[in-house]
């Protein structure tokens, strides 16, 4: 087990480092920045939040015995109640989620339109560009209706792109260096999200309490069985929670330009 005693490790770069049941007493991390970082049944004791900013998922949470993440999402709800929608429990709520994500995505597109172009392949704070956050949205249908829900064997496209802390994988792109036209990536985003309105309009009960069929051949997701509804879940809360991370930084380009 290494140890770390007394040292100056200030503006150290972590990246693929497994820190599993490391232990952390009297360190300052100050300025520090996390992305991508999974830390399930942490225990913080005598800490200190001053200005922090946490963007994720949270689930059972507790600060100073409070269990935070009920709060957190009942404040998120009433701040907009559609947020409601990308819970849905039946095949009409599934249709009406998506005709939520189709109308909200229609806006930021509109949006972004009025900007320079170049300005949608900047990334803010370190984050996906605009035209990437297409490309993963695509990405993601792609695995998890494409291939899970409807069995595509590859159903991959030249720009879908992965999350970054994906390991490479046999037959899925991640080309990073690609600048394809706002126009480039909607066409492929209309293809993809045509997909995804038709297998929710063709819900039935039966449909949506099903299992998926593994698909045998490399990706992702594994090539195991998911339940259709998480499938489909799993989507909704991808094409919610990145346009919200859009419009946020398409508030910073702008705000950056005035």
């Amino acid at each position: 087990m290494a140890d770390f005693d007394g040292q100056d490790l200030s503006d150290s770069r972590f990246e693929r480092v497994e820190l599993v049941g490391a232990r952390f007493r009297a360190v300052d991390l100050s300025r520090s920045r996390f992305h991508g970082v999974t830390a399930h049944h942490v225990r913080m004791r005598g800490i200190e939040l001053f200005d922090v900013d946490i963007s994720g998922e949270v689930v059972d949470v507790r600060i100073n015995g409070v269990d935070v993440a009920p709060l957190i999402e009942a404040e998120l709800d009433r701040r907009d109640p559609e947020r409601v929608a990308m819970r849905p429990t039946d095949p009409a709520g599934f249709r009406h989620a998506w005709d939520v994500v189709e109308h909200r995505w229609g806006e930021t597109v509109a949006r972004a339109r009025t900007l320079d172009p170049a300005l949608l392949h900047e990334s803010v704070d370190d984050e996906w560009s605009f035209i990437e956050t297409l490309r993963h949205l695509a990405f993601a249908t792609d695995a998890w209706i494409r291939r899970a829900v409807l069995g595509d064997l590859a159903p991959w496209h030249p720009l879908d792109l992965p999350w970054d802390e994906m390991p490479d994988t046999d037959g899925i792109p991640r080309d990073r260096a690609a600048r394809p036209s706002l126009d480039e990536v909607l066409e492929l985003r209309r293809d993809r999200m045509a997909t995804v309105r038709r297998v929710v309009d063709d819900l039935t009960e039966e449909s949506l309490a099903a299992d998926t069929v593994p698909v045998e051949a490399p990706g992702w997701p594994p090539p195991r069985s998911f339940p259709v509804r998480e499938c489909l879940l799993i989507v909704l809360n991808e094409e919610w929670h990145h346009r919200l991370f859009a419009e946020r930084d398409l508030d910073a380009l702008v705000q950056a330009r005035e």
